[in-house]
């Protein structure tokens, strides 16, 4: 069995440079790959093109990367709750291109299927589909959408063995599920690493072959980005 496992973040990430395609899992601040970004967000990288939903908040998740001008560009789904990310795409300092969030998804679980392109209502007449293919099926019009190109893919996972199975808790599930193996290094972090054949096969979400990478993440914050409560009723 080949052993996944890295010894730290450091070596997780060796390769990853200056102008590369990084996929980013998670959504909103949920299951987000905490502590990769904060330790990007420290390097002398930048240029890059990053895939994510969104780009988390002002001072976590990718909105590290972004105060820091590390990104040029970002290919997500919802602007969400971050000012800078805002200010940059207005200012025209940040290239952003916007997707439907199905199609987000379906781009990325295609690059990880190895199928080039696919079809798409979504975004059909609309400023999405400017320059992009179109095609009439059963008299309804789509888009050509191809798959994503990615250098690296890094997710985070609630349990991972060191074969590189993953599974994920609840909807931290969303993004990360179809990430893996979408790109040509496949890197993920997670809460607990256990011995391979340590996880019940039933319950794997991701098997390790997706996986090129695997290291123990720490410390994990894991902010609620909109908290709602109830009151108690006295």
């Amino acid at each position: 069995m080949i052993v996944k496992k890295v010894e730290n973040i450091q070596e997780a990430l060796q390769g990853l440079q200056s102008g590369m395609t990084v996929m980013f899992g998670g959504f909103g601040l949920c299951g987000i790959p905490e502590n990769s970004i904060a330790y990007l967000s420290k390097q002398n990288i930048n240029d890059l093109t990053c895939i994510s939903n969104n780009a988390g908040v002002d001072d976590f998740g990718l909105g590290l990367l972004l105060k820091q001008k590390q990104i040029k560009k970002m290919i997500s789904s919802y602007v969400g709750e971050n000012a800078e990310f805002e200010r940059q795409m207005l200012s025209g300092e940040l290239q952003v291109e916007l997707l439907p969030q199905g199609t987000l998804a379906e781009k990325c679980r295609a690059a990880q299927a190895g199928i080039p392109a696919f079809y798409t209502p979504a975004g059909y007449g609309t400023e999405v589909g400017i320059g992009k293919e179109s095609r009439a099926f059963n008299g309804k019009m789509y888009l050509m959408e191809e798959a994503f190109k990615a250098d690296f893919a890094i997710v985070k996972a609630w349990k991972g063995d060191e074969a590189g199975n993953l599974i994920f808790k609840a909807t931290a599930r969303n993004f990360n599920a179809c990430m893996c193996g979408a790109a040509k290094i496949t890197i993920a972090e997670v809460e607990e690493l256990l011995p391979a054949g340590s996880l019940n096969p039933n319950e794997i979400h991701i098997p390790g072959i997706f996986v090129q990478r695997i290291f123990q993440g720490k410390d994990y914050e894991k902010r609620i980005e909109q908290r709602t409560v109830i009151k108690k009723a006295l």
